[in-house]
């Protein structure tokens, strides 16, 4: 029988989790604790590691040794995910930095380990009816604008507004996702929605929406903030080295997407019902920039999206940057796939 690549790679990389030390972590004891079940939630349909995590039982298969269950759960947005992660209901998060940076700002004892991806091309698009008479972000002034509140989006459409010379007082916000502002805007309830770039072309090709703003394409650089990993710091101390083999399957996943990229995408146009051709603008060139490594520059990113969402009233007190990030989980992971090569 031949084993799939991806399958390949992650069985050389159990046997590598099975004899390598957690490089910088407490020793083993002889019976070490685990957990019966890991919980990971993502805001739906999901992250593309996370997406691949279920398509292809990743995790399933590389914790099925140990008897312990995967748990993958999707919620409506990134707020609500974060309020099980930091009152422990799950245990890691795939989500979008503006949710993760607040609840980091509040305090709550959980830890920054990686990156979920970092696109450098923004994914927000401001969409409106075909035939509306709006053109540009100024025509929104006094209009119903629909968004999920708390998420990416939000930031970036308070971003494209203070480029314009406006601000988010000078629309009416409605706090609703995709699932709600897609039907709403059909039927005129709502002038525009803020989405990302997958749903959106996904409107767009059906006939039912015009987009008026691409943040990838007129927004600035620095707005693409990278989207991240955090998992609940109580389980972290508890279980170092399942943190360490999750991180290890997220690094493969990196590197197995990449060069995968047609699977990849056939992957996540049937797992999130998009159009191939909506997938692959959000991912062009065949390259998905899944990457888990917190680089100086993904910290200087998310310090500045962090002032920005201050300045907006986005976000209460401070994150405190070294006490959130912990780089040793993936400095392990790193070295365990390393050796599994």
């Amino acid at each position: 029988m031949t084993l799939h690549p991806l399958r390949r790679t992650l069985l050389k990389l159990a046997l590598a989790l099975s004899i390598l030390p957690v490089a910088g972590l407490a020793p083993a004891v002889a019976d070490e604790a685990k957990p019966e079940v890991i919980r990971i939630g993502s805001t739906a349909p999901g992250h593309l590691k996370f997406i691949l995590y279920r398509n292809k039982k990743l995790l399933e298969n590389e914790f099925a040794k140990d008897g312990i269950k995967i748990e993958l759960t999707t919620f409506d947005g990134g707020s609500a995910a974060t309020v099980a992660l930091g009152s422990g209901a799950i245990d890691f998060t795939y989500i979008g930095n503006n949710p993760s940076l607040r609840l980091a700002a509040t305090g709550a004892d959980v830890k920054l380990i990686g990156l979920s991806s970092w696109n450098r091309s923004n994914e927000t698009q401001i969409v409106v009816k075909p035939d509306s008479p709006i053109q540009k972000i100024e025509d929104l002034k006094g209009k119903k604008v629909a968004y999920l509140s708390g998420t990416v989006r939000h930031s970036t459409f308070a971003k494209a507004l203070k480029a314009a010379g406006l601000s988010l007082t000078d629309v009416e916000s409605l706090n609703l996702g995709i699932e709600s502002s897609g039907p709403a805007l059909v039927r005129g309830d709502v002038d525009a929605i803020v989405e990302s770039t997958g749903p959106v072309q996904t409107l767009v090709e059906k006939g039912v929406a015009r987009v008026i703003f691409d943040a990838g394409v007129s927004g600035k650089q620095e707005w693409a903030v990278p989207h991240l990993i955090s998992v609940n710091g109580d389980f972290a101390r508890k279980y170092p080295d399942i943190v360490t083999r999750l991180l290890a399957v997220d690094i493969a996943t990196d590197r197995w997407a990449d060069a995968n990229p047609e699977e990849t995408i056939a992957i996540f146009v049937k797992e999130t019902g998009s159009s191939d051709k909506a997938v692959r603008a959000t991912y062009p060139d065949g390259k998905f920039f899944q990457n888990p490594e917190i680089s100086e520059e993904a910290v200087r990113a998310l310090q500045g999206e962090e002032t920005f969402m201050a300045d907006a009233e986005l976000l209460k007190g401070k994150v405190d940057y070294t006490t959130w990030i912990d780089r040793s989980f993936y400095d392990a992971a790193l070295k365990r796939v390393a050796a599994s090569n």
